[in-house]
């Protein structure tokens, strides 16, 4: 059993890791979430449960991201936001905003796919977190969207368009639906989400930005409004802050509940289940009367065995698990398939060698929530100079350990690190030879992801260098990473080889 949860009670986060701006379904018995992922391709995470607490990473949706040349090179804060999954017509559909092309749609017959190419429904800057709604009493079918005031100088209302019901075009040039600045103290209204209940169009939709906000509700009869408005949840004197941005599911019982996020710095944006019921007056009221729960009954659904997304990983055959992703579209090469365990990463040659921040072929997963401790094996198998592989903890600032082979062909233990405003690393501590070319590399993360680097190179682990306060970027969580570089110069450059990849967590009571 995972921390904190037992056989009849949750306890929040039911996922403690950055699976930001969370959206949920459920088709027949099963419940799916995707989430935003940015830049990182793979992207759009898809994560499947049959309680609403026990969840799993099966697949993604988008292999890469479009337009490709927009994407050779890492844009962290950008790419996929706050996506929308629907199921309509057989089909699964995410919607998404890309703020600096427009709103893409994808979808498959089944949530493994296969997906179809994305299509950009509607050009344009600053459109972002689409949302659709079919209309079953009607036939009609519906889009609304949100503003990014830094590509469009507009922010603080949502956008209602008809659409048609392939999913492929918006048949309007879209009418304001709710002006945030029209409501007294709301401002950054985003993030809607689009329902029909009880006779009424609903959007679930927060304001007030991501740390510090709030959830709201609007409701009208007709969906161009007018629109009625509510706080349906808000931090209060929990030490919930800004809850923010998510998706109402309801189960085949009929119980109404709701996920969320909650912004909590280095470790991005992890996801909380509220419980949810409908008041007298026809509002939902989520959590304990509008405050958020850290714990509370499990939903009203079958036993699950505990299970959370994948960490761990022995690369089987060179091949790394669902959890990893690039931090740019790939190329061919970067990883080597073969017939042994361990991931084989090429020392790709670049001239960001110097800036782990700049490089595409950076593999990362989520920071975990919960204390932790990041072990992996490496071998540097490069014989160029200046080649250097090694397990980073990566965001706006960051810090590595690892080996790099030197001019003489030694290799040596090192420990680099750069500040959010150096345009290049530096030492954190002073190198250390590398008998073999190996190291057991290790991270111990502690509370406010402050990590402390050892390693052993065949005499037991030794700490290097200064604590390091993992640091997230704009608006994604610091990332776990596996790399391999190599200057600048001809021909192949080598490996490096990664094995046992392993996430311990302290035993709980």
């Amino acid at each position: 059993m995972t921390a904190g949860q037992t056989d009849t009670a949750y306890r929040n986060p039911v996922l403690n890791a950055d699976w930001s701006d969370p959206d949920v379904i459920r088709v027949g018995d099963d419940f799916y979430l995707t989430a935003s992922s940015f830049g990182r391709a793979p992207g759009l995470p898809l994560l499947h449960s049959r309680d609403l607490v026990n969840w799993t990473l099966v697949g993604h949706a988008l292999e890469r991201l479009e337009p490709e040349a927009e994407f050779t090179t890492p844009r962290h804060d950008c790419g996929v936001w706050a996506p929308s999954l629907r199921h309509h017509d057989d089909r699964f559909w995410i919607f998404w905003g890309d703020p600096d092309q427009g709103i893409f749609q994808v979808n498959a017959p089944e949530i493994r796919g296969p997906w179809t190419r994305p299509l950009l429904v509607k050009a344009g800057k600053g459109l972002i977190d689409p949302c659709p709604l079919w209309d079953d009493e009607t036939g009609e079918a519906y889009l609304v969207h949100a503003w990014a005031k830094s590509r469009s100088g507009v922010k603080n209302r949502l956008t209602g368009h008809r659409m048609h019901p392939h999913g492929t075009e918006l048949l309007d040039e879209g009418k304001v639906i709710v002006d945030g600045d029209r409501i007294p103290g709301w401002f950054t209204l985003e993030g809607p989400k689009l329902y029909r209940h009880d006779g009424w169009f609903w959007i679930l939709a927060p304001a007030g930005g991501v740390e510090t906000g709030w959830q709201g509700a609007f409701r009208s009869r007709e969906f161009f409004g007018p629109y009625e408005e509510k706080v349906v949840l808000e931090q209060k004197d929990t030490d919930v802050n800004g809850p923010h941005q998510g998706g109402w599911v309801r189960t085949p019982s009929g119980e109404d509940w709701f996920l969320h996020f909650q912004q909590r710095g280095p470790y991005g944006r992890v996801v909380h289940l509220q419980p949810m019921s409908w008041g007298a007056e026809g509002w939902p009221v989520l959590g304990d009367d509008g405050a958020p729960v850290a714990g509370h009954r499990r939903p009203d659904l079958p036993p699950q065995p505990p299970a959370a997304p994948a960490t761990d990983d022995d690369f089987p055959g060179g091949r790394f698990g669902r959890q990893w992703t690039w931090t740019a579209n790939p190329k061919e090469g970067w990883a080597t398939q073969h017939s042994a365990d361990g991931l084989r990463l090429t020392c790709v040659r670049s001239a960001d060698a110097h800036d782990l921040r700049g490089l595409p072929h950076v593999l990362t997963q989520r920071l975990p929530g919960d204390p932790c401790t990041v072990e992996v094996e490496l071998r540097l198998d490069s014989e160029e100079p200046g080649a250097r592989a090694g397990l980073t903890v990566l965001g706006d600032a960051y810090r590595w350990i690892g080996l790099q082979r030197g001019a003489d062909g030694t290799v040596h233990l090192v420990h680099r690190f750069a500040e959010t405003v150096a345009d290049r690393e530096r030492d954190a501590d002073h190198p250390r030879p590398a008998p073999g070319g190996r190291a057991l590399l290790r991270v111990d993360i502690g509370a406010g992801a402050r990590c402390r680097f050892s390693h052993d190179t065949g005499d037991g682990f030794r700490p290097s260098g200064q604590v390091f306060a993992a640091t997230p970027w704009r608006w994604v969580g610091a990332l776990l990473g596996l790399v391999a570089v190599a200057p600048t110069g001809q021909g192949h450059a080598g490996t490096a080889t990664f094995t046992r990849f392993r996430i311990s967590t302290p035993a709980y009571g």
